[in-house]
């Protein structure tokens, strides 16, 4: 399991909180190419679409954007191109498991850097229905109101 203040954000997936209920997260290790660290280094890189999935036993994110490295010439990465995820075995075990459950998908809300290396943090989600998402929305409305009431009162 992650903890929420590791290493510096360097990328963050909003859109996953908004479309999914997160129930665990894990904490792992990404192989990249040298222009590929290059460019999350500099912040360009895009979770909004991303998902995880486990093929034969290992665990892939597909669709993260990372933009190519100005400097990279001809050595240049592709942009949207599948990168391995590093996991304990055990970890991938109960990811297949609850995978296997209905509803059940792995998407990554959190790119960092963690002493000198680059992680991403994977939440086992469950998609939220349309009820859902305007509850999660009158819930935040209603906490903005408390907060600004608050404020007013001790000014």
């Amino acid at each position: 399991m992650a903890k929420a203040n590791d290493g510096h954000t360097l990328a963050q997936n909003r859109k996953a909180y908004h479309d999914y209920f997160i129930e665990e997260t894990y904490e792992a290790g990404i192989v990249l190419k040298g222009t590929e660290i290059k460019s999350i280094r500099r912040g360009s890189v895009n979770l909004r679409d991303a998902y995880a999935r486990v093929e034969d036993g290992e665990v892939w994110l597909h669709n993260m954007h990372v933009s190519p490295y100005e400097q990279g010439n001809r050595f240049n990465h592709e942009p949207l191109r599948s990168r391995k995820l590093l996991l304990h075995r055990s970890e991938i075990r109960k990811l297949i498991g609850a995978v296997k459950e209905k509803g059940y998908t792995l998407v990554p809300t959190r790119l960092y850097l963690k002493n000198g290396f680059c992680k991403v943090e994977i939440g086992l989600a469950k998609g939220k229905k349309l009820h859902d998402k305007r509850e999660a929305m009158k819930q935040r409305d209603a906490n903005r109101e408390i907060e600004r009431a608050l404020r007013e009162r001790n000014r």
